[in-house]
């Protein structure tokens, strides 16, 4: 397996998954803070080689699949913050536009790559606030520039799709919702301030906390990740898919904030901050029937569960566990099927 952006959140979880069910994992990808999960863990061990460099340097980026050998690449890295593509807005757009076109470039010139999947987000749909879930078949959109970035990412990776097919391979986008899990560090996020927050006994400050998402495990995406990849075949080339948690997991900031508080104990607890900031979305919901019908995917933990598995993993990293064994046992659970 070939995976950019291994050194961010879903990546470091990735690469633990995939150490897990056995896969040899080559990484590609920029630099990371040591606070974040890949370095805390010491994850680089796991890996068969662990490459830093850009995603836009063609060249480099086609060597380096060509020298792995993989057959299938996962491409996950990006800029994903909200709030730092306003601070940026071309760093979002080359990120995630020539990015994206660069990774399909390098795979269509390997001939050993026979499968790639491009991770894109939920933001990449025109949001009407609707109070039902989006379909694949809906209008993309996007208001601030990193939604409209990872919107226009799909359509390059549709258009490379179709016009410049190779026989043997299959490319296909995956849209999925907001994550949580243990160890996460990433910029502006929810579950960084509430775990910050909650630990040090201050209260935690929400921007938007009747913004509704779909939340779900870090765990679960991923797992759609390669049951995609599993199963990208010819007659899927081309296609798009979504990800996401049940409707009833669905909830407000400001659910997710108390519901977290209470399994966190020590009178956790949290406040509004009158400043919003810039524009985001205020309701967005996926519809997966279609991984549930074609793929046989399905979320094996609901919010509740995932929220209690963040709580177990801080809690106990903070107690000693290291964050390699804490990450190692959650992917355990998420592994083992339940009892019949």
């Amino acid at each position: 397996m070939f995976v950019t952006g291994h050194t961010g959140f879903k990546g470091a979880w990735l690469c633990v998954l995939l150490d897990a069910l056995g896969a040899q994992v080559h990484g590609y990808a920029l630099d990371t803070p040591e606070h974040y999960l890949y370095n805390r863990a010491g994850l680089g061990s796991l890996v068969a080689t662990d490459q830093r460099a850009d995603i836009r340097d063609t060249a480099v980026l086609r060597e380096a699949i060509a020298a792995s050998g993989a057959q299938v690449v996962l491409h996950l890295a990006a800029q994903t913050v909200v709030r730092e593509s306003y601070d940026d807005p071309h760093e979002a757009f080359s990120s995630n536009v020539m990015g994206t076109f660069s990774v399909l470039q390098a795979c269509r010139d390997v001939p050993g790559v026979t499968r790639c999947v491009v991770v894109t987000t939920d933001k990449v749909y025109f949001n009407n606030e609707w109070v039902w879930g989006y379909r694949e078949t809906d209008r993309l959109g996007g208001d601030d520039p990193y939604s409209a970035s990872k919107a226009a990412a799909e359509i390059v990776a549709h258009s490379m799709a179709v016009s410049f097919p190779r026989e043997g391979y299959a490319v296909a986008t995956a849209r999925a919702g907001n994550v949580v899990g243990g160890g996460d560090a990433t910029p502006e996020a929810l579950m960084p301030e509430l775990v910050g927050a909650y630990a040090s006994g201050r209260q935690a400050v929400l921007r938007r906390p009747a913004a509704v998402r779909p939340w779900q495990h870090v765990l679960e995406p991923l797992s759609g990740y390669l049951t995609l990849a599993e199963h990208l075949t010819p007659d899927r080339h081309a296609t798009a898919w979504n990800f996401g948690p049940a409707t009833d997991d669905a909830l407000t900031v400001g659910e997710v904030a108390t519901r977290l508080a209470t399994a966190w104990g020590d009178n956790a607890s949290w406040c509004s901050d009158e400043h919003q900031g810039p524009h985001e979305a205020g309701l967005l919901m996926l519809d997966s029937a279609r991984a549930r019908t074609d793929l046989a995917w399905s979320p094996a933990w609901d919010v509740t569960t995932a929220l209690s598995k963040v709580v177990t993993w801080e809690q106990s990293v903070r107690s000693g566990t290291t964050p390699l064994d804490a990450t190692r046992t959650q992917v355990a659970e998420y592994l083992t099927p339940p009892p019949a």
